[in-house]
């Protein structure tokens, strides 16, 4: 051991010698770095253009993988600013962070290449002396890419173990002066990690890019309309008065993560709603806020869209169209009534952790409606946002869904007094910030949600008493021509989706959503969540996210018959303490008026499903059920693989998407969605205990579901049967890879670019304004 504790620090002087004769090395050959070489790009000069000849080749082989707050070593490459500001190891998700982390968000937290490197990004350009072969030599990116065109993939279908494709895998983020250590110890391990590299054409195309110092261009100006547009709309969002300024902050604190698009732009430019500290006219400053309720620094901002920089990817795409039809919409919501707003709620983590009292002076109608108009953009927001990475994170829901809403029917001055009532029970625990504790927060807030849903009951009781008692007019059939009023919410063990329509068969559970439910959802997973908070802040974000959807579920049973409550509470339940079934419906849960809704049969979970599928049938999307594929004897092989159930699921991918072939028309695209039994998800780290294999069910759905395939399969059509049974025959792993042989265009194909480019177009042709990039960080190696 003396020897040991003796020999360390000799090791640890000589490792820090050997990167530091490495980084001498490069000095002395190419220059010392020069942190501000990419402050500001270099305009091309070689007939070379980024967009058009270097960023559909990115898109294409590199976006896919690095985008987002999971790309690796925080590597994102779906903008030049992105790839100039370089790389970092420090994780952005990390569940187990005892305190929170700087922020590292692209175009918010620095600008310029030389303030990352202050903040511990390294480049992955040549910042040395430029010249051709410095470019290319002290350029990580080249390296990485010229690593992978030396060593190709393995001809074998599935990749040795040595490729690590977990998403809690340990990250390789070695620096230029690492990369000969790094590349002797892996040299399968080139860029796209996993994949078949770049065909010669693209290889040259990057390689000349970066021999002449990675120029940019810059984005192209916008048309003249759409600046026209953006400054009608800052006129809008920067209204002088107390009345304007406090819908504004509304507005933005719901919208803040979409990408906002002009209705009538054929081009379809997106933007961002930031704060500003400059007016419009002038180059937009960002407010770097961790939320969008954190205190601006005084009262002197501005509201600005701001150009969306980079490429689009589904995972975190969320489309919100702007035109004269939603301008009219908000002013009929917000601005024409009549009520006075005397003062401006602050700024802080207590007025963010509760809407309710922020915004008590804007009417709760208004409020509602708002959200209501674009529900699924509203849940898409903790579905595609910053929280939903992980299973941990997602655990909190069921694998398959229905979401429906409560009638906006204004209920009047009651409903109104019931929330200010009820506004301080209500406060979220985003409260206690990104620096949380745990237990003790815990507790006050168990607390308040048990109050609340004490008050709610007797509440609901005297309201039926008054107003009749619960029927489907209680329930938002979009008005007629709404597609938002049905949804259907999907998990992929760790991450999930959020389409419009009600897709597959009836669920296991349903959730029926009002408007403080549907608020809290927004202030506690979007608008209060902190992807960089520590560890206290996760786990309470995600502790009372079980509350949330108790509440969901228990607004759906208060429909069923009173005598048929509890056994549907417990189906849903199984194995749950009687703590947990008694929040749902019980004893803290105190509401026995009976349904006013006729029921028939002895099963009225499954009928109140079909009555609700028949109140919204007039508005329903149908752009992902299977009747549309127009072919009936296709709808009839795809319905195959839709009755496929039990534990012969287990060995199937989360998330497939399968190519369909039929002679020489274009191939068809369908997802398969694997829906993994629970007995109940209560539990925040024993899932494992509570899968029921038996209960696993297959959802097929006409077009692309999801943004993280796990597989891509292909099949030709005559044989979407041998696919069904196959997958129903399944009992072990070795009958997987049997069937993953025949059918999986698997990682290591050498055509698997060929394949995912045909894929991706089709996906953005079919959904253009709501589609983006699908994302490959998830594909299986099997």
């Amino acid at each position: 051991m003396i020897l040991v504790r003796n020999l360390l620090p000799l090791l640890l002087a000589l490792l820090s010698g050997c990167t530091v004769t490495s980084r001498h090395a490069l000095d002395q050959r190419y220059g010392p770095a020069d942190p501000q070489r990419f402050d500001v790009p270099r305009q091309p000069t070689g007939g070379l253009s980024y967009r058009a000849d270097v960023q559909p080749i990115l898109e294409r082989r590199c976006v896919v993988c690095h985008a987002c707050y999971d790309a690796p070593c925080q590597l994102k490459l779906g903008a030049w600013e992105g790839i100039a500001r370089g790389a970092s190891d420090e994780l952005v998700y990390d569940g187990g962070r005892l305190s929170e982390a700087a922020p590292s968000r692209l175009f918010v937290d620095a600008g310029k290449a030389s303030e990352w490197r202050q903040q511990g990004f390294f480049p992955v350009l040549n910042e040395r002396g430029q010249t051709p072969a410095a470019n290319l030599a002290a350029s990580v990116i080249y390296r990485a890419l010229q690593l992978k065109h030396s060593h190709p993939l393995p001809e074998t279908a599935v990749l040795p173990a040595t490729f690590d494709f977990s998403l809690d895998r340990a990250q390789q983020c070695p620096r230029i002066e690492e990369y000969d250590s790094f590349a002797t110890a892996n040299p399968l391990w080139g860029m796209p990690f996993g994949l078949p590299g770049l065909s010669d054409a693209e290889f040259a195309t990057l390689r000349n890019w970066l021999q002449q110092g990675a120029p940019f261009e810059g984005l192209p100006p916008l048309p003249a309309a759409v600046e026209r547009q953006v400054a009608e709309w800052e006129r809008f969002f920067n209204g002088g008065s107390r009345k304007e300024r406090l819908v504004s902050r509304y507005i933005y604190e719901h919208i803040f993560l979409a990408h906002l698009y002009f209705d009538g732009d054929p081009q379809h430019h997106f933007f961002r709603l930031v704060r500003s500290r400059t007016p419009p006219g002038q180059a937009i400053e960002p407010i770097a806020s961790r939320r969008p309720y954190d205190d601006p620094g005084g009262e002197d901002f501005h509201y600005r869209l701001q150009r969306e920089r980079e490429s689009i990817v589904d995972k975190t795409h969320m489309p919100y169209a702007l035109g004269e039809k939603r301008m009219a919409r908000w002013r009929e919501l917000f601005l024409q009534p009549d009520y006075p707003v005397d003062e401006l709620p602050p700024y802080s983590l207590a007025a963010g952790a509760n809407p309710f009292v922020t915004f008590r002076d804007l009417p709760v109608r208004a409020r509602y409606q708002f959200m209501l108009d674009e529900a699924e953009f509203t849940i898409m927001g903790f579905i595609k946002g910053p929280v939903c990475r992980g299973q941990v994170a997602l655990n909190v829901i069921q694998d398959r869904f229905w979401v429906f809403f409560l009638a906006n029917d204004g209920s009047g001055q009651a409903a109104d007094e019931f929330l200010e009532r009820e506004s301080r029970v209500l406060e979220l625990p985003t409260a206690k910030g990104s620096d949380a504790g745990i237990i003790g927060p815990w507790r006050e807030y168990a607390k308040k949600e048990e109050k609340y849903l004490q008050d709610k009951s007797a509440y609901l009781a005297s309201r039926s008493s008054q107003r009749g008692w619960p029927d489907l007019k209680w329930i938002w059939d979009g008005d007629g021509s709404n597609p938002n009023a049905a949804l259907t919410v999907f998990r992929h063990f760790d991450s999930a989706t959020v389409v419009k329509g009600l897709l597959g068969e009836v669920p296991k559970t349903g959730w029926v959503i009002g408007y403080p439910l549907l608020e809290r959802i927004h202030y506690l997973l979007v608008a209060g969540f902190d992807v960089y908070g520590n560890v206290g802040h996760q786990l309470l974000s995600r502790l009372y996210m079980d509350f949330l959807r108790m509440e969901g579920e228990f607004n759906f049973l208060s429909f069923l018959p009173s005598d048929q409550r509890l056994a549907v509470r417990d189906y849903w339940y199984r194995g749950a303490s009687d703590e947990v079934r008694a929040h749902v419906y019980g004893s803290l849960a105190r509401f026995d008026v009976e349904s006013g809704i006729p029921f028939r049969s002895g099963d009225a979970r499954r009928e109140f499903f079909g009555l609700l599928q028949q109140r919204v049938a007039p508005v329903a999307d149908r752009r992902h059920e299977l009747a549309g594929v127009g072919d009936a004897t296709l709808q009839a092989d795809l319905a195959l693989l839709a009755a496929v159930r039990g534990p012969a699921l287990s060995w199937l991918p989360e998330l497939v998407i399968l190519r369909i072939e039929d002679g020489a028309r274009a191939p068809r695209y369908v997802t398969l969605l694997r829906n993994t039994g629970h007995s109940n998800v209560s539990s925040l780290l024993r899932e494992g205990r509570e899968l029921l294999p038996e209960e696993n069910t297959l959802s097929v759905a006409r077009g692309f579901v999801g943004a993280y395939p796990n597989a891509i399969y292909r099949v030709q059509r005559p044989q979407i049967g041998e696919l069904a049974r196959a997958i129903g025959q399944l009992g072990s792993e070795e009958d997987y890879r049997v069937l993953a042989g025949r059918f999986a265009i698997r990682r290591s194909d050498p055509a698997f670019w060929q394949y995912s480019d045909e894929l991706q177009a089709t996906h953005l042709k079919l959904a253009p304004l709501t589609a983006g990039l699908l994302d490959y960080n998830r594909l299986e190696n099997r």
